[in-house]
């Protein structure tokens, strides 16, 4: 069972927003789920902790973070979340925590038009995620290279990213 109050008890996971102490739990999380997942410095998952709280998530189980998404609305387009990383700790797999964590933080801004991602053609799980989350709300669902890996990773062994959408009209379906 999922709750979102911060009262949870027991065997439940809490979803919430992430505070500064998170940081470097979400760290060693992403540490642990590294490859197929970029990690980023401590520094930068406390700015994602504290600077974006609000468009990132965590589940906590008994005290222990045990799924992370990270997110930030475009820029240019304010009505787009990106979603930069979703991690899940192996024993909490393959129980729809991913598209919970999703569903939490489209659920507290209903302005939010379309998910946006970036997914490298090996991460199967990332695809397989987007792909059900999208067909779940039977919305669109499109890609197309963003990042070449030889023209805009040089010789760095990077994968090429594909940038996924899901949408548009998200807010009338979640």
């Amino acid at each position: 069972m999922l709750r979102e109050s911060p009262d949870s008890v027991g065997n439940e996971v809490l979803l919430r927003k992430p505070r500064a102490e998170d940081g470097v739990h979400v760290w060693d999380l992403v540490q642990s789920c590294s490859p197929p997942l970029d990690a980023n410095s401590v520094y930068c998952n406390l700015l994602q902790c504290t600077h974006y709280s609000d468009t990132c998530v965590v589940a906590e189980k008994e005290n222990t973070i045990i799924g992370w998404l990270s997110g930030y609305r475009l820029p240019a387009d304010n009505q787009i979340i990106f979603i930069w990383q979703i991690c899940i700790h192996e024993r909490a797999r393959r129980c729809g925590l991913g598209k919970k964590m999703i569903q939490n933080v489209l659920s507290r801004d209903h302005s939010i038009k379309k998910i946006q991602a970036t997914i490298t053609p090996n991460n199967k799980a990332s695809w397989q995620l987007f792909r059900s989350f999208a067909s779940q709300l039977s919305l669109p669902f499109s890609s197309e290279i963003l990042f070449h890996h030889e023209h805009h990773f040089g010789r760095r062994g990077h994968e090429s990213e594909f940038l996924v959408t899901i949408g548009p009209h998200l807010s009338e379906s979640s």
